[in-house]
């Protein structure tokens, strides 16, 4: 199994290597404005002549830049001589030397990727909202980055090195050896000893510093570092884990045991708001493209990036220590983004990370040859009892009790855990047995029941996170665990 990761250091470059960054930087902007203009210049002419082809790959867009760069189009170069007789010295792009030539190859790629995005979102193959075509990308417009490969010449050494001349370093073509802050002994004892490679370092600007994230090509874990494999007909074992606000998480399984709460999380967003507000306002006060406005907003964006570290270092505390010490987990598939609908919850929401969250916790349960199993979005894991299976159609949002109309009570968080874990083993026995698609069962009816939908009829619709009429009482056919 080959995984993929991230390594990413914040580089300490001299002032000659900052300008050398910055030019590789602004040589990918135009690359990738020169792409789309090649491609609404042609399909302009198109409208006209049917014949013209149009380049929309990656591979046809550096074909057409490395094709325009080299003519007179790019731009021209005069010497004039004692007797005042101008020539051509130089056709085509004069400065494209001195920047490293993928730079134009990956900016062409990229806007052959969002081509494709907009393609796909335009026909409806792409899921998600919808993307809009193209646009040009500006000097001030957002933070300047650039892409590398790393050619891997045969009995030489990769273009890309990391601690080639001091441990912490890494070289990058047409740039060189570049000082960086972090320490690099995981990568270079990944590297040393053949198990892994790099494929693409991606140089960029965040919080006003210039950081290098390298895309690494993994063998897979240690055995020793792996679940223990279970039999088939094993469908225990499952962990169900409920994300919250007030509990980040709370793990449980099937027969009510919880086994995980995480209480407090550090809430970076929200500490963080009045320093964020003043950094603000100091932005706006500024004369817009003066020196103490970018310095100002240079400010602004280091607060940000100090809320995203403090937010991923908890996110990557808490997955690693549920991977590792379960083997099935079991997760259900939030609508995060419908959920930011709610003004009183939204920016909570965004703060607690429920997406990011299930992201880690999906990849790194792959790296350990866990299972992950997904529970339908619709599932009712908060109104129903983990007891007697009576559905409460009367739980709200401020309700952190859950109290079963039978009787039972017991914490909202913990009764979801419960039952998305209830839910991941009867999925497992039933498609181990042959019964076909796992479908949440109606425990007031004992069958499977039918989709659930929407408020149907004239009216005002509830807003997301309120109970309905509906999914109160209903359930979709959900999905196979992954």
């Amino acid at each position: 199994m080959v995984r993929h990761t991230t390594f990413r250091y914040c580089l300490d470059p001299t002032a000659e290597q900052q300008t050398m960054l910055a030019r590789h930087a602004g040589a990918a902007r135009f690359a990738f404005n020169q792409s789309l203009r090649a491609v609404k210049t042609a399909l302009t002419r198109r409208r006209t002549d049917p014949d013209v082809a149009v380049p929309w790959s990656g591979f046809d867009l550096i074909n057409a830049f490395n094709t325009w760069k080299k003519t007179a189009d790019a731009g021209r170069v005069f010497v004039v001589d004692a007797d005042g007789v101008a020539e051509v010295a130089v056709t085509g792009l004069a400065w494209r030397t001195e920047v490293c030539q993928q730079v134009f190859e990956e900016a062409a790629v990229d806007c052959g990727r969002a081509l494709a995005a907009w393609s796909t979102s335009r026909t409806g193959a792409r899921k998600g909202r919808k993307v809009g075509f193209p646009r040009f990308k500006k000097k001030n417009g957002g933070p300047p980055s650039f892409r590398l490969r790393n050619k891997h010449r045969t009995g030489g050494r990769p273009a890309i090195r990391v601690g080639d001349a001091r441990p912490r370093s890494v070289t990058l073509p047409g740039i060189g050896m570049v000082r960086v802050h972090d320490d690099t002994r995981r990568l270079r004892r990944l590297l040393g000893k053949g198990r892994g490679k790099i494929l693409f370092a991606t140089v960029g600007v965040r919080g006003g510093r210039w950081w290098v994230s390298l895309n690494v090509e993994a063998t897979d874990l240690d055995p020793a570092h792996h679940h223990p494999t279970r039999d088939g007909h094993d469908a225990g074992g499952w962990v169900g884990i409920g994300r919250g606000l007030s509990a980040f998480a709370v793990a449980a399984t099937a027969d009510g045991r919880e086994v995980a709460r995480i209480k407090d999380p550090p809430k970076a967003l929200a500490a963080g708001m009045r320093r964020q507000r003043r950094l603000a306002r100091a932005v706006t006060r500024k004369e817009k493209g003066s020196h103490n406005s970018k310095a100002a907003a240079a400010r602004l964006g280091r607060h940000h990036r100090k809320v995203r570290d403090i937010r991923w270092h908890f996110l990557h505390e808490v997955s690693n220590a549920l991977v590792k010490t379960h083997d099935r987990i079991a997760l259900e598939d939030l609508h995060v983004t419908g959920m930011l609908a709610n003004h009183r919850l939204a920016r909570a929401i965004s703060d607690a990370a429920w997406a990011e969250f299930a992201r880690m916790l999906r990849y790194k349960q792959a790296w350990r040859h866990g299972d992950i199993a997904v529970v339908d979005r619709w599932f009712p894991s908060s109104k129903t009892c983990s007891t007697c299976g009576t559905v409460s159609t009367g739980l709200t949002l401020s309700d952190r009790v859950f109290v079963c109309p039978r009787g039972h009570r017991l914490d909202r968080d913990h009764n979801a855990a419960i039952n998305l874990a209830a839910w991941a083993e009867n999925q497992h026995h039933d498609h181990y047995h042959g019964v076909g698609p796992a479908r949440a069962r109606d425990p007031q009816a004992g069958g499977p029941v039918t989709n659930a939908r929407r408020q149907d009829g004239p009216g005002p619709h509830l807003r997301v996170g309120e109970t309905s009429l509906n999914d109160a009482g209903t359930d979709a056919h959900p999905t196979p665990g992954t």
